[in-house]
């Protein structure tokens, strides 16, 4: 065992499990501020006293990439589809596995600065934003250490795995005047902009009940033994703030999803979308469930633990109406049967809007979003009730312009927050049992002391909030 230093701190790490190779040590070590065995130092920005961000409208924005595989690889692709036409420059990736990041280089005609450790693309000053696309248990702390080094963050959807974790994002995006855009991208389509419209002014009446739905969670059927990890990953930097524990191809890559620590089911990957189109059209970005109750199958073998079967009812108060996440749920088939064929319209999740006038089917809630004809021909009447709308219907283009603006963009991190609460909260009371009672002002589970202990972990030093 050998002591390395990272933010002025000693930490004992096994040599064995956090390796440096040689494709990523010489980029590494040529980077300012490295301390002297190779590990960054993360000051603040408010400690430094820099101004790292905010660059003028006229400004290129210096980008990072902290996780360039999957999701990672669809929002390179789009950077560097800005960067063709002067709006970005794309300096930086980042990936605990070798050949993901080698690709990713490689994409970039070799000019980005490949880095394994993420703490080195935060201690760059000439970084402007980063987009995080690692798995869901990084979500958290690499947004708040983003924040704390003048980082503008985009941030994979779900914002975060528990409570804690989630206001700690909350309060350094806001101690920071650091602008977030969590990509439950949703939001941001044409046809949700115009299904909000159509409920907003009032054409189904007063929403009461919003039900999801979403097929169910995989079970891990044939389960693998333990093994060593592949020579191109970091495990021990995959697993960051998890606690310690053996490689086991289940985990990785995407499937990580299905494991309750890492992932959390449907739920927490889906439902981070569809609930967080629920919670926008509903206006209830800040308000929040007074109670949650689930019931639902969980998994008898193998390493996947997320609800394989679900259903949790969530109730809301000033105004009143229910939300449901059903899982599997009663799927509403798309009405265009040619539009699904020609456009690839997947019609496995999405949400029925109950008024007391009339209904509103949503379909999808991603990259996709479709809603019913009648709202899609809606005509806002004169003095109608306008919505958010993010330009030219991109997610992105949203988060740019809130960086040059300082205005709040369509999913910023408080949204994010209040709809990953909802995924964590509803797999929480399955966990405990019962139904749990949640206050939305002090964001906090009352009266149920062993589930308010479930509201945060342990981490893993140095990875931690």
């Amino acid at each position: 065992m050998t002591s390395e230093r990272w933010n002025g701190k000693n930490v004992s790490t096994d040599m064995n499990r956090i390796r440096r190779r040689s494709f990523l040590g010489r980029a590494s070590l040529a980077v300012a501020g490295v301390g002297a065995i190779g590990l960054p130092q993360i000051i603040p920005s408010r400690v430094l006293g820099a101004s790292y961000s905010q660059p003028s409208a006229k400004d290129r924005l210096n980008i990072a990439h902290i996780g360039v595989g999957g999701m990672g690889s669809g929002h390179l692709g789009y950077m560097l589809a800005r960067q063709s036409r002067g709006d970005v420059n794309v300096v930086a990736v980042c990936d605990v596995d070798e050949n993901r990041l080698a690709a990713a280089v490689k994409s970039t005609g070799g000019k980005a600065t490949p880095y394994r450790d993420y703490r080195y693309i935060l201690d760059r000053k000439d970084i402007d934003a980063v987009v995080i696309a690692t798995p869901d248990h990084w979500h958290a702390v690499q947004t708040v250490h983003a924040c704390e080094t003048g980082k503008h963050v985009y941030v994979e959807k779900p914002a975060c795995c528990t409570i804690e974790e989630g206001k700690a994002m909350v309060r350094a995006a806001r101690e920071n005047k650091i602008c977030v855009q969590v990509g439950s991208q949703g939001r941001s389509q044409r046809e949700a902009f115009l299904a909000h419209q159509y409920i907003a002014n009032g054409m189904i009446g007063k929403v009461h009940t919003v039900k999801c739905w979403h097929y169910a969670t995989p079970s891990d059927d044939n389960p693998v033994p333990d093994s060593d990890p592949p020579p191109e990953l970091d495990w021990d930097l995959w697993l960051g703030p998890l606690p310690w524990r053996r490689f086991n191809q289940r985990y990785l890559h995407g499937v990580f999803r299905w494991v309750l620590e890492s992932g959390g089911g449907q739920i927490r990957d889906r439902g981070a979308h569809v609930m967080s189109n629920a919670l926008h059209f509903m206006n209830a970005d800040n308000t929040g469930p007074v109670s949650i109750e689930t019931k639902g199958r969980v998994p008898t073998r193998g390493l996947w633990d997320s609800a394989i079967e679900m259903e949790v009812t969530y109730q809301f108060k000033n105004p009143d109406w229910t939300l449901i996440w059903a899982q599997p749920g009663e799927m509403v088939p798309y009405f265009d049967r040619e539009r699904v064929k020609r456009e690839g319209i997947r019609e496995g999740y999405g949400a029925v809007y109950y008024g007391d006038k009339d209904k509103l089917v949503v379909w999808v809630g991603d990259g996709q979003v479709y809603t019913e004809k009648k709202a899609v021909e809606f005509v806002k009447p004169p003095g109608g009730v306008d919505v958010p709308k993010s330009p030219r219907f991109d997610h992105h283009e949203d988060w740019f312009e809130g960086i040059k603006t300082g205005r709040k963009t369509i999913m910023n991190i408080e949204a994010g927050v209040a709809t990953a609460f909802l995924c964590v909260l509803g797999n929480l009371s399955l966990i405990v049992g019962r139904k749990l009672n949640w206050d939305p002002v002090k964001q906090e589970i009352i009266g149920d002391e062993a589930a308010r202990r479930l509201m945060s972990r342990p981490q893993r030093y140095p990875y931690v909030l």
